[in-house]
């Protein structure tokens, strides 16, 4: 027998017959047709070279080769209804599944903390893994499996083949320290251009506000660049310089220093915070049940499909 000719479907009805020891019977539960139901007994003899089930009085009596094949053929049938069409579900109080979340350190503090209590209720096994790439590297990461999802700024994954979930909205602030002689509530362009920077770029890239900067022609003295959002804290509550970062950064490193904000004295540029997947874990349901418990801790769920 030639096993790429094996016609699986055909499997049900030798299972069906067997059982019901009746063509008609056997056809009835299946829903096919007399014409059918002798087509595919025609087909399994010949698949098997044998009469497989022959007349006995009124019924239709297995062959030794049939009684041989019915184990088998149920398993078959058994592994194939209950190991590989049964749907795919997820237990998140029993799972000991790994996630890798692809984010910058500003992700991180925002979003882990949150996330991980909320895993310790609902999910007490279920690992968590961040790391970093350069922006250029995101896209490959996810789509090989090397990140389940990425969580933050990635213009660049707004294509086909992703799918991205808005988070929130984040504006850009100026972070000072709260007794800063030169800060008050708010700070004129002048100001913004004469005091002493502090810079992050993640990864060695320019961050978007400072691609702003530059196509507005507004400079300003850059005293420290830097890699990390997380190393301004100290650099700042301990100098007068400023540094501007998304509002919800700003918030955190507030909470935890000697640290105030004002309003950027332009109009700057909002950033939207995105969770982004890839299309070849849609249906995953780890993946899905993961993405919802952080849609539901940072925001409202509103899929776009960029194919």
């Amino acid at each position: 027998m030639d096993s790429q000719k094996a016609d699986l479907n055909l499997l049900p009805v030798f299972d069906a017959v067997f059982k019901h020891r009746n063509v008609t019977k056997a056809g009835e539960s299946l829903g096919l047709s007399q014409p059918a139901m002798s087509a595919a007994l025609s087909r399994l003899r010949a698949l098997f070279d044998d009469p497989l089930f022959v007349r006995a009085g009124q019924a239709m009596a297995p062959t030794p080769r049939a009684e041989a094949l019915q184990p088998n053929i149920r398993l078959v049938m058994q592994t194939v209804n209950g190991a590989i069409l049964k749907p795919a579900v997820f237990d998140p109080q029993q799972s000991d599944r790994s996630f890798a979340l692809l984010a910058p350190d500003i992700a991180e503090v925002n979003f882990l903390p949150a996330l991980l209590t909320t895993l310790s209720g609902k999910a007490p096994h279920v690992n968590v893994r961040c790391f970093g790439l350069p922006r250029e590297a995101a896209g490959d990461a996810l789509e090989s499996g090397q990140a389940d999802l990425a969580i933050g700024y990635f213009p660049d994954l707004l294509r086909a083949g992703f799918f991205q979930q808005r988070l929130f909205k984040s504006t850009h602030v100026c972070l000072c320290r709260r007794d800063h002689p030169l800060v008050g509530e708010s700070l004129t362009l002048s100001q913004f251009t004469r005091l002493a920077h502090a810079v992050v770029s993640p990864d060695g890239r320019e961050h978007v506000f400072e691609r702003y900067l530059a196509s507005k022609d507004i400079k300003r003295r850059v005293q420290v660049q830097i890699s990390h959002f997380m190393s301004l804290l100290p650099i700042i509550e301990q100098s007068d310089m400023i540094a501007t970062v998304p509002r919800d950064l700003a918030d955190i490193l507030c909470r935890h220093g000697n640290l105030r904000y004002v309003p950027t004295p332009m109009t700057s540029p909002v950033i939207e915070v995105q969770l982004i997947w890839h299309q070849r874990f849609q249906k995953d349901p780890a993946h899905a049940w993961l993405r919802q418990e952080i849609f539901g801790l940072f925001g409202a769920p509103k899929v776009r499909d960029r194919k």
